[in-house]
């Protein structure tokens, strides 16, 4: 298997991977499917309608899932965004009565009508389903296709979700040099051939795209983590959604500033990573790394090397091809989903990435590093995704900070050893898909179970 350094990273906006930036790809997929469909032409009115299963249907609300719709049935696609009042332009959207297909064509679409939140039974196949359909004057579907959001960004059709490989849109590994598929595979192709995980990695990316696009790619995403660093330490005020929780990134980083004696490694992670989710609960630009909910453990990481430990940028290359190797792997033997597997997938894949890429650049082996990311993820594993009212805030920006935190110890613990240790990492994969499968369906982003439910509010 072979997931692209700058697929696993994506520049787009929040608050979700899943539930935003997935349900925007499918709908624009959608609405580019209707203009080489010509049966549209011959309906007296036709219109769209968008049903919402699963944790899309309970949660959706809180991570903009309606808002994500809506704008991708009208051309957008996240990348488009990222200097736009979002607000301000699905005011004028939810305004709007019908989308344009091709250039003549137009079709009824009432967003706060069209989009339905089904809490009924989610589709089987997985917890993140949309059934988008072409309707008549009747109400009569006559196209309907379906999408799964399985993580990260990443959609698939109803039709890919059946096949008998795991349910991912990733290149076939026998065209790559080194294509490893597990962390055993990979350790042994790093000993036999005498290279490190980032420079098979770098082969393997270089096996499709020129250097200048890999290098440019790279540099285009750590830049973009810096801004949302830089953005969210500044900012302040109230985060959307009516919970009323306040940003403290900003506060926090002021203290640090003031008092920098008595700062440990750990207030600055704290700092960088809730500066990261407090934008991402905005609704602003971030880095999907390997997901939205989980976006400031990589960044805050890195972030800190960089500025308090001088990493260079070919430093910031090896960390993030590093951490990519991790997460295909992660992603291709369990799952990056926090609906799909809690957020064990999410915050603590992301962690055992940090671990990975930290561990790697401070001259780590292959062993050591493969061991960083395991101790990061087995600490995580179990991790319930309970977001209160839906929102990616409580417990998500706070448990960024706590992941960040998690993979510097990973990483420190595993450079202080061998690379020899009891648990493989594999095991601990596998250890966390079988344990989002036994999860109920509560601690898997439906906001049902835990945290979600235990707040009294007077």
């Amino acid at each position: 298997m072979f997931i692209s350094v700058l697929e696993l990273f994506k520049i787009g906006i929040g608050p979700s991977s899943s539930h935003t930036l997935g349900p925007m790809v499918a709908a624009r997929q959608f609405l580019a499917s209707l203009d080489h469909d010509g049966r549209i032409q011959q309906l007296a009115a036709p219109r769209i309608r968008c049903t919402l299963k699963g944790s899309l249907a309970f949660t959706g609300k809180g991570h903009s899932t309606d808002r994500a719709i809506a704008l991708g049935l009208h051309g957008y696609e996240p990348t488009q965004l990222l200097e736009r009042d979002i607000d301000a332009l699905v005011t004028e959207l939810w305004q709007a009565d019908s989308v344009s297909i091709g250039d003549n064509v137009r079709v009824g679409f009432d967003p706060s009508k069209d989009i339905i939140f089904d809490t009924g039974e989610p589709l089987p196949e997985h917890p993140n389903g949309m059934i988008f359909d072409l309707v008549d004057d009747h109400g009569d579907a006559i196209l309907s296709k379906i999408f799964f959001s399985i993580g990260g960004g990443f959609i698939v059709t109803g039709d890919e979700i059946g096949s008998l490989e795991a349910p991912l849109k990733m290149e076939s590994a026998t065209a790559c040099t080194y294509p490893f598929d597990s962390a055993t595979t990979m350790l042994s192709m790093a000993e036999q051939n005498n290279k490190s995980i980032a420079a098979m990695k770098t082969v393997n990316e270089l096996d499709y795209i020129s250097v200048e696009q890999l290098q440019h790619g790279l540099d285009a995403i750590w830049a973009s983590m810096c801004a949302c660093i830089e953005k969210g330490l500044i900012a302040d005020g109230v985060l959307p959604g009516g919970l009323n929780v306040s940003r403290r990134a900003g506060n926090l980083y002021k203290q640090l500033q003031q008092d920098a004696a008595g700062v440990t490694v750990n207030d600055w992670l704290c700092a960088y990573a809730m500066a990261v989710n407090e934008e991402n609960a905005a609704g602003n630009m971030v880095v999907t790394a390997p997901t939205n909910g989980a976006a400031g453990i990589i960044p805050a990481v890195l972030y800190y090397m960089v500025r308090h430990e001088n990493a260079d940028r070919e430093k910031v290359h090896e960390f993030l091809l590093t951490a990519a190797a991790i997460g295909g792997i992660i992603k291709h033997r369990s799952s990056i989903s926090g609906a799909e597997v809690g957020c064990q997938g999410e915050v603590g894949s992301a962690s055992a990435m940090a671990a990975a890429g930290l561990c790697a650049i401070r001259g780590g082996t292959p062993q050591q590093v493969e061991n960083a990311a395991e101790i990061a993820l087995e600490h995580h594993l179990g991790m319930t995704c309970d977001p209160v009212r839906g929102l990616v805030q409580v417990p998500c920006i706070e448990r960024n900070g706590f992941g960040a935190i998690k993979a510097f110890t990973a990483a420190s613990l595993a450079m202080r050893g061998s690379g020899q240790h009891f648990m493989p990492l594999d095991s601990c994969i596998a250890a966390m898909k079988q344990t989002g499968l036994e999860m109920s369906h509560k601690y898997k982003e439906t906001s049902l179970g835990g945290l979600a439910v235990s707040l009294t509010e007077c």
